[in-house]
């Protein structure tokens, strides 16, 4: 390599491959400053995890220097790798289709409040009537179209019905579950307004 000095975007590789760097002053630089170095490269990617991994890596390559020099620059030299690895890993994610995070998932799934829970569970107990309450084929068809995913060919060959009236036994058990959701929703709104 020539003195000249490097480009930014070479900053994050180092020029030397031994790992000889001083690990006392390493440690005092994690000690002293990996807090802010977490900070800062967790400003620019969004995201604590990402940013533990990135500081990961910049300490690796920090300590494959074959020369350090004083800390100051140790310190330099660290919070610029993270960057040029941070913006690696921003291009990285422009190239990819985003997705969502599992915690965001569980969140929303696991993390329903009481009153939340209370009401999934009176509208299934709502559903379920209302199912059992369908005539027996009504019945039949929207629990083999609903539950079983079958098409409507498939059950209007296992019944013995046509495509036709299969299509408007599901259409019935759709408009009976609807009205029985609407007469308990109205009934639960009544319930909470205050009597005068």
């Amino acid at each position: 390599m020539s003195d000249s000095p490097r480009r930014a975007s070479d900053a994050s590789a180092p020029e030397a491959v031994p790992a000889s760097a001083d690990t006392t002053d390493i440690d005092r630089l994690f000690r002293e400053h990996n807090s802010a170095l977490l900070r800062f490269v967790a400003a620019k990617l969004g995201s604590e995890q990402e940013a533990k991994e990135i500081a990961q890596e910049a300490y690796v390559r920090l300590l494959s220097l074959n020369h350090p020099e004083a800390v100051s620059y140790l310190r330099a030299f660290l919070f610029k790798t993270a960057a040029n690895l941070a913006i690696d890993r921003l291009r990285a994610r422009g190239r990819r289709p985003p997705t969502r995070s599992i915690t965001d998932m569980e969140l929303a799934v696991f993390h329903l409040s009481p009153d939340r829970q209370m009401e999934g569970q009176q509208t299934v107990a709502i559903l379920a009537q209302a199912v059992a309450e369908l005539p027996q084929k009504c019945q039949r068809a929207f629990l083999l179209h609903r539950v079983e995913g079958l098409s409507r060919a498939e059950i209007a060959a296992r019944l013995g019905l046509g495509e036709r009236m299969v299509r408007l036994h599901i259409a019935r058990a759709l408009e009976h579950l609807r009205l029985r959701l609407d007469i308990a929703e109205r009934g639960s709104k009544s319930e909470k307004e205050p009597r005068s």
